[in-house]
């Protein structure tokens, strides 16, 4: 992104024009569909994110339309230009259509989003924005929350708009509200979460206006859905550094309201008790797990790792010489962590992935030199189930310490589990570990039916396994069978 120097307006107009010409990049698409909407007598204006992108180098096949049709126009306009439109955004003034288009070389498929003019306000008491349409894009651009999201092109005109000077803080790289930032957090609490998410995304700072009004009504965020919430603080965690937004929230009191057990973790120190800075070293952990990311950020690792040691402050004792324990904080924070999850309403499987890698983190510390039995490795590899992957990456990301001599016998102990792991894995198959007899066998050794002594038995055998290794079947029988006999 180019400088802008607000004392030179040649400067900043050939600013403007290298941002037209990167806007022109999405031709013919965004042409093409403003000329449709000039010939029915409306406007059409490429806007918000996928401006700011163009003009970063980064916009990608997401384009967003603002116009003055409403949104049953809107749908005759694209519906028979489009290859695909969905209408389930209309009742916010927005219609979505998919579009083909050769770009160069290159046949693109573009996501279309066009949203009539509007303004959004929250009451004191309400959960919802109410939606009103307005006749300008000028009233449309000064409720959008954040300068840099303010800018527009006129299409097919390919006039640039930047009525607030987001040019300027773009390439500056500062977050700036398009008016008073206590208005645009009125209208839309949510925008708080979202300075921290884009500082995040884009590495960008927060003015200090909008910092400070952040501090000041962070309690307006409890307007706000937790489907809301839990959204923009995925795009936060997601981020390529997530350490810049994280903090921002845990600053202005945010996170007290959204994700309480972070800021809970800068644990008081004093001159006789000594003990690491969990909350730094929560984040060290997180940032050192995106390193370790092969196929894309990850979002369970990623709260695993940002959330695995939050059950430290409700298990922190002071011992007797001078030393403080957590004892079973990773079963505490498994708990605590199911619990938030499900407050902001993540999915099932979210919540019981990311709990259990909490729960299962400090697992391998039991494993000191090696000393654990092929048993102990199978137990490991079956608790962690399909989750082992992310637990490696958690449990070697949980190593901060500075002492390079510690920190590289932990790496070569844990490279040592995982030989063993693949070693076992080769040949037992412990990805599917099971009895050596299943259920239809079961029955016809014991001559029984369907019924509890099956799962029991079940139990039984998989013990077995997991304490043996396979054993066969004629070893699994005759085990099942002194075993039954027992039961007698």
């Amino acid at each position: 992104m180019p400088n802008a120097n607000e004392d030179n307006p040649s400067a900043l107009s050939q600013v403007q024009r290298r941002a037209v010409s990167e806007l022109l990049q999405v031709a013919p698409v965004a042409d093409e569909l403003g000329r449709r909407f000039q010939e029915a007598g409306f406007r059409l204006a490429l806007v918000g994110g996928s401006v700011r992108d163009a003009l970063l180098g980064r916009l990608g096949n997401d384009l967003d339309f603002t116009t003055d049709a409403r949104p049953e126009d809107v749908l005759k306009i694209v519906r028979p230009w489009a290859d695909s439109v969905w209408d389930v955004g209309i009742a916010f003034g927005t219609v979505g259509a998919q579009k083909n288009a050769r770009v160069g070389d290159a046949v693109r498929n573009f996501q279309i989003e066009v949203t009539t003019y509007r303004s959004e306000a929250y009451d004191r008491t309400s959960r919802k924005p109410e939606v009103s349409y307005g006749d300008s894009i000028d009233e449309d651009l000064v409720r959008r929350d954040f300068t840099v999201n303010a800018m527009a092109l006129a299409l097919p005109e390919q006039e640039f708009i930047d009525p607030h000077g987001g040019l300027e803080d773009l390439a500056a790289g500062v977050l700036r509200t398009p008016g008073t930032p206590e208005d645009s957090f009125s209208d839309d609490p949510l925008r708080m979460l979202r300075a921290a998410r884009f500082s995040a995304q884009l590495d960008f700072e927060v003015a200090p206006e909008v910092v400070a009004a952040m501090k000041a009504m962070s309690d307006r965020i409890e307007i706000v859905s937790a489907e809301r919430i839990q959204g923009e603080l995925n795009k936060l965690i997601l981020s390529a550094n997530p350490r810049l937004g994280l903090g921002l929230l845990v600053d202005t009191g945010l996170a007290d309201r959204v994700l309480p057990e972070l800021p809970a973790l800068r644990l008081e120190s004093d001159e006789h008790h000594r003990h690491k800075d969990v909350y730094d070293h929560s984040l060290i952990v997180l940032e050192q797990a995106i390193a370790l990311e092969e196929d894309g950020p990850d979002l369970a690792l990623r709260l695993a790792a940002l959330l695995h040691d939050i059950g430290k402050p409700r298990t922190r004792r002071f011992e007797s010489d001078g030393r403080v324990s957590f004892h079973h904080h990773e079963v505490v924070g498994a708990k605590m962590t199911k619990k938030r999850l499900t407050a902001l309403k993540y999915s099932n499987d979210m919540v019981k992935d990311v709990s259990r890698l909490v729960e299962l983190h400090l697992r391998f510390h039991g494993y000191g030199d090696g000393e654990w039995t092929d048993s102990a490795v199978r137990r490991y590899v079956r608790d962690a189930g399909p989750l082992l992957d992310r637990l490696h990456k958690l449990t070697r990301s949980d190593c901060t310490t500075r002492n390079k001599r510690k920190a590289n016998a932990l790496s070569r102990t844990y490279d040592g589990l995982e030989q063993r792991i693949a070693q076992l894995q080769e040949q037992e198959e412990l990805d599917a570990i099971r009895p050596d007899l299943d259920g239809n066998e079961i029955m016809r050794v014991l001559d029984v039916g369907p019924g509890p002594v099956i799962g029991k038995a079940y139990a039984f055998l998989l013990e077995m396994r997991l304490e043996n290794g396979p054993m066969g079947h004629d070893a699994a029988v005759a085990a099942l069978k002194e075993w039954w006999a027992a039961q007698a």
